[in-house]
């Protein structure tokens, strides 16, 4: 049986693409054939929106699985693209951290959930909010990987220290397996001086973890959330979905490197 890749997209600091990169990585992957769930665990459900998901007709999202203990099978909704589905988030999902304040273990909520779904899928990718709290560190438990979208842009690096440190923390006490898959720099500039020394920073910071792949700043990418849509549908020529072609094939190479 084929392994089952479970991978969140990590970074406290907002606006760094981290969203765009999950739902189109997810649409990447399902093109070529995978079976894909995107778990939106952010209240804000911006992966929820992205997919065109129409929030007010939800009947059941991550909040009844986190909070209510509903089994995750009765969240996941179809996104009407072929092995592409989702687990959807609300707002009410913000609640969350006070609401489970006494609830023993309630780091591994989202971790026990997956694993009674997670051999239907080849991969599950994480969409955590831009934070560092319980919904996130749910999301750090559950994964076997992190991917870390970085933004080329000053100050890039100064918040990584502290999600490292968060990291570190959940190796250490909750999910010894977790590893950083790579690190995407993400609304790339080319024409900008900052954006190469951002890039050259993080290959020294980061070296061999760096992707080849870099999300270049496009307008495209910016556009398609609005209209319900991945950029393969959107603007299937563009840089944007070019570049999470090229990102998809780049991480499925290294999973497969990881486990050989």
């Amino acid at each position: 049986m084929a392994m089952t890749h479970i991978i969140v997209f990590a970074n406290q600091k907002g606006g760094v693409g981290k969203t765009t990169s999950v739902v189109n990585v997810g649409a990447a992957l399902a093109a070529r054939g995978m079976r894909v769930l995107v778990v939106d665990i952010d209240p804000q459900g911006n992966s929820t929106s992205h997919l065109g998901i129409d929030k007010t007709t939800l009947t059941a999202s991550l909040y009844d699985v986190l909070v209510r203990d509903l089994p995750i099978s009765q969240a996941i909704h179809p996104t009407g693209r072929p092995n592409l589905e989702i687990v959807p988030a609300l707002p009410a999902l913000a609640g969350a951290e006070v609401e489970l304040i006494n609830v023993i273990a309630r780091e591994t909520l989202l971790r026990r959930a997956l694993q009674t779904v997670h051999n239907r899928y080849d991969y599950i990718l994480i969409d955590p909010p831009p934070s560092l709290g319980l919904l996130t560190v749910n999301a750090l438990t559950a994964a076997r990987y992190v991917v870390i979208p970085v933004q080329a842009e000053y100050l890039a690096l100064e918040g990584l220290s502290q999600l490292l440190h968060t990291i570190t923390l959940v190796r250490d006490n909750l999910n010894p397996t977790l590893d950083i898959l790579g690190v995407l720099l993400t609304l790339f500039d080319a024409r900008t001086r900052l954006a190469s020394d951002v890039a050259k920073e993080l290959v020294e910071h980061f070296g061999r973890r760096v992707f080849r792949t870099i999300i270049p700043r496009n307008v495209r990418l910016g556009e398609a959330p609005s209209f319900g849509e991945t950029i393969f549908e959107y603007a299937p020529d563009s840089a944007g979905a070019r570049a999470y072609t090229a990102l998809a094939e780049e991480l499925q190479a290294r999973l497969q490197t990881a486990h050989t």
